[in-house]
């Protein structure tokens, strides 16, 4: 008899929700083969069975919250015969008798705090300043998308207010929009629940502004349509905008590079590397995987590793290693149809380029009056980093690149 339990998932990542039993009691298993699908806060894995046998019984159902570690199936010897129906997930350990001493309780709440405390990722910073608060260090939420506490998240945890307290509901003798069919109410799965929370996080402890431009994408979309079936033959990938927008990205990030930091307590972390995410809609909701090392990729890689990313994206396939760090992001509007946006920052990041769908408006060329494929862009950054100058420039640069696309073929 063996059992299964839930396996290391992150450094950062704890605990995840029973998205799927593949397997049933009665069923039979092979070594190696995946039983149960956990959601965690940004992909899904699939558990597999280190025997091979039946399972015996399921501990937890569909949408419950398991911890790193704790045992959710049992598997015992046989070849599929059927078996009992899955039992109650295992009653919990009997509490500690109320006339236990109370010095026992409080060292044990103690010890149980700190090891708590202890098993949380953070930075130094943030810990001096946890203890110097008395803050439970498992107690704040993380703005960093790994989950790393940092000092400006211990300084919103203390500052933040309480919650009033929910008045009492008055008994309703009419019968309610739920009542009666015209509301339904559904729980909100694990991903956007995350996702919920660092979006509120990130407006609420960053200093968020945005700045817009416009492109002319006539000589981009020019160059793009005298080269995209050679292109094509060459390295079998399509050439589409984003790798442009990419390399305009890295080139403008090498001449701004407060764009690529992020803050750490009192300290600004410039980072000399250029791994930008590019947000990708999914049915789960948002999702940001990396392009690593984009500065030392040309077109046809950039294409191909964003291709690559957004189908695993699609298929549930991304691994938590896909969407680990990150340095800037790229989102694109302009996909659904939207026209002007002011996008979010990503974590821990102080900049974000929103692209937006293209069209066609008339705008002055020298004396006269032309109707040109344009594009709105927006770059949102964090003003505790990033002056006005440096975001203005940035995104300058970037239209003047995307205007001028040689300049970016040459580069790379």
């Amino acid at each position: 008899m063996a059992e299964i339990k839930v396996p290391e998932l992150a450094e950062s990542i704890t605990e995840g929700t029973i998205a799927k039993w593949l397997k049933q009691p009665g069923e039979s298993v092979d070594k190696g083969e995946f039983i149960v699908e956990l959601e965690t806060d940004k992909v899904n894995v699939e558990v597999i069975s280190e025997e091979a046998g039946v399972i015996q019984e399921l501990l937890a159902a569909e949408g419950d919250t398991v911890e790193v570690g704790q045992v959710i199936a049992v598997v015992g010897e046989g070849s599929g015969a059927p078996a009992a129906q899955p039992s109650a997930p295992a009653p919990k350990a009997e509490e500690a008798p109320a006339a236990a001493p109370a010095p026992q309780e409080a060292a044990a709440a103690q010890t149980t705090e700190q090891s708590s405390s202890d098993r949380t990722i953070a930075s130094p910073a943030a810990r001096k300043l946890a203890r110097e608060k008395g803050i439970n260090l498992a107690d704040v939420s993380p703005v960093d998308p790994m989950g790393r506490v940092r000092a400006q998240d211990v300084s919103a945890h203390g500052t933040a207010p309480k919650a009033p307290a929910a008045p009492a509901t008055p008994t309703k003798v009419a019968a309610t929009p739920a009542q009666d069919g015209r509301e339904t109410r559904e729980k909100m799965t694990r991903r956007r629940q995350t996702i919920a929370k660092r979006l509120l996080e990130v407006r609420q402890s960053t200093a968020m502004l945005t700045t817009f431009n416009e492109i002319d994408m006539t000589a981009v979309m020019e160059l793009r349509s005298r080269k995209k079936d050679d292109f094509y033959d060459k390295n079998d990938v399509r050439l589409g905008f984003m790798s442009f927008f990419t390399k305009a990205v890295v080139a403008a990030l090498k001449k701004y590079p407060y764009v690529n930091s992020e803050i750490d307590g009192d300290e600004i972390i410039l980072k000399h590397y250029y791994d930008v995410g590019i947000a990708v809609s999914t049915e789960g909701g948002l999702v940001v995987p990396i392009v690593r090392d984009a500065d030392r990729k040309n077109f046809a890689e950039i294409e191909s590793t964003i291709g690559e990313l957004a189908g695993k994206a699609r298929d549930n396939k991304l691994t938590i290693a896909d969407m680990s760090g990150g340095s800037f992001t790229i989102t694109n509007g302009g996909v659904f149809g939207s026209l002007f946006s002011t996008p979010i920052l990503n974590g821990t990041q102080v900049g974000i380029l929103g692209m937006h769908t293209i069209q066609k408006r008339p705008v002055a060329v020298g004396d006269n009056v032309e109707i040109r494929p344009m594009m709105y862009i927006a770059l949102s950054y964090d003003h505790r980093v990033i002056d006005g100058k440096d975001s203005v420039g940035f995104l300058k640069m970037v239209k003047e690149l995307i205007e001028n696309p040689e300049d970016l073929l040459l580069g790379s």
